[in-house]
């Protein structure tokens, strides 16, 4: 099942996306939810990012290729920060480049939606947490974090945070490509069974941390072959059975 958050007109919706339609629902996609009988093409309508989170958190260095590329150690524990949700978009959104940013990158991932509020949940139960996946880009400027030796800033820009363009059930994370695309050549290529974490870990270890909510979103790290992106450009994250996230790259 692929679910969806969309705009038809002035109203917004969740729904359920069929091939190349959208069937709208009524309740909640984290407990009981209808399928009404409204139903839209999909090029009729305008996906949103599939959840409004109350806090993203996001993975680095954990597949082995990427570590492999910074030339760092491979970590014992994940390393993780946070997005605000400021730096949310969704679907065919503008990434905005920042005035004062020198080298803005890409580095596709995939990400999880937590479905229920748990903490302090087992490696064993996590992924009965967990709603489905999505494709997430957690953009970077890169410089700021040489310089600033920390991802607050560097990460967390307003629209730095694409996601979408739906949450897919009932998928098995260890065995996804991850893909990246820029002006349609392929410049990421990776696969989650090799994450040094995986997400089950990932959640269980996070929630150990903080409560997590229905609609926050984990991030599980980029794969190697992360790079610049400029003005006009156009990035694609695409991962087995969810599909394929696109922004353009654009001047404030």
């Amino acid at each position: 099942m692929k679910f969806v958050r969309f705009r038809m007109q002035d109203k917004v919706s969740y729904g359920i996306q069929e091939e190349d339609f959208v069937r709208e629902i009524s309740g909640s996609i984290f407990g009981d939810f209808q399928v009404k009988p409204e139903k839209y093409p999909l090029d009729r309508v305008r996906l949103l990012a599939p959840v409004e989170p109350s806090k993203m958190l996001c993975v680095g260095l954990n597949f082995r290729d990427h570590i492999a590329e910074l030339g760092d150690p491979t970590p014992q524990v994940p390393s993780h920060f946070l997005k605000s949700p400021t730096s949310l978009i969704g679907p065919g959104d503008p990434v905005i480049f920042p005035r004062v940013a020198r080298r803005v990158d890409y580095e596709g991932e995939l990400a999880a939606v937590i479905k229920n509020k748990i903490k302090d949940v087992s490696e064993a139960e996590a992924l009965q947490h967990v709603l489905g996946y999505t494709c997430f880009n957690d953009v970077t400027e890169r410089e700021l974090t040489r310089v600033q030796g920390q991802l607050t800033r560097s990460k967390g820009f307003d629209t730095f945070g694409p996601l979408g363009p739906c949450i897919a059930t009932d998928l098995d994370p260890t065995g996804l490509n991850v893909q990246t695309y820029l002006n349609g050549r392929k410049v990421q290529d990776g696969y989650t069974g090799n994450m040094v974490f995986s997400v089950a870990f990932l959640v269980a270890y996070l929630s150990q941390c903080m409560t997590l909510y229905p609609g926050d979103v984990i991030s599980t790290g980029t794969p190697g072959g992360i790079g610049p992106m400029k003005i006009g450009d156009m990035v694609e994250v695409k991962i087995d059975g969810i599909g394929t996230l696109r922004n353009p790259i654009q001047t404030a």
